[in-house]
C-alpha cells in the first residue's frame, strides 16, 4: 500500500529556515532517523521508505510552495495513489507553535500552497497535517513572519514537535485518518 507525504516548502537557501518551510524540515528529520536520503526527480525531491508493510514516497516540490499542486498531482498520477493516502505537511498561522491538527479536508484558510493543491487535484478532500507556527506578528507583516525563521525558544522545542508530526504522519500510514486525529489532534 503506498502513501504520498508532502511537505510543503520553498526551495532556496534563503527559505531553509522559515517557519513556511516547516514540511519540508518534517520529511528531512523523518529521512534523516530513517537513513535514507532525498533525490531530485520531476516536481521535486523524492526518498522512499517502507514503514511496516507500507510504502511511503516522501516529496518536498521543488515547484515553490504556491505551485505545488503541480507536483502532488504528477506524483499522484505517476504512483497510482488513492487521494485518501497522500498527506499534506504545512504550516498554520492559525494554530499555536508545535500545535497539530490533522483533518481529511477543508478550506484552504489563505494558504497558497492548500489553495494551489486543491485546485489541480480538483477537490480540497484530501488530508493534511497543519503545524501550529503561531502568530505572533504585528498587523501586516504576516509575510515577513511565515517567511521569518523561528526564535531561539522555537528553535529548542522544534526537534520534540517534529517528532510528534513525524509519529503523527506514521500513525495516519498504519492506523488511518481517524486514529490519527484522535491520537494527534490538541497534543
Amino acid at each position: 500500500m503506498k502513501y504520498l507525504i508532502v511537505g510543503l516548502g520553498n526551495i532556496g537557501d534563503e527559505y531553509r529556515d522559515t517557519r513556511h518551510n516547516i514540511g519540508f524540515k518534517i520529511l528531512d528529520a523523518f529521512a534523516e532517523a530513517s537513513n535514507i536520503y532525498f533525490s531530485t526527480e520531476r516536481y521535486g525531491d523524492i526518498a522512499r521508505v517502507r514503514v511496516k508493510n507500507k510504502q511511503l514516497i516522501l516529496l518536498k516540490p521543488s515547484t515553490y510552495m504556491n505551485l505545488s499542486g503541480n507536483a502532488v498531482r504528477y506524483w499522484k498520477d505517476k504512483e497510482n495513489i488513492a487521494i485518501d493516502h497522500i498527506l499534506v505537511l504545512v504550516d498554520d498561522i492559525a494554530i499555536p507553535f508545535g500545535a497539530i491538527r490533522l483533518k481529511g479536508r477543508g478550506s484552504d484558510a489563505g494558504h497558497n500552497g492548500l489553495k494551489n493543491i486543491a485546485q489541480m487535484l480538483g477537490t480540497d478532500a484530501y488530508p493534511r497535517l497543519r503545524f501550529g507556527i503561531g502568530s505572533d506578528f504585528p498587523r501586516g507583516c504576516q509575510v515577513d513572519y511565515v517567511l521569518g525563521n523561528f526564535t531561539l525558544d522555537e528553535c529548542k522545542m522544534l526537534p520534540t514537535r517534529i517528532d510528534v508530526a513525524i509519529d503523527a504522519m506514521k500513525t495516519f500510514c498504519l492506523a488511518g485518518l481517524n486514529n490519527a486525529m484522535n491520537t494527534y489532534n490538541n497534543k
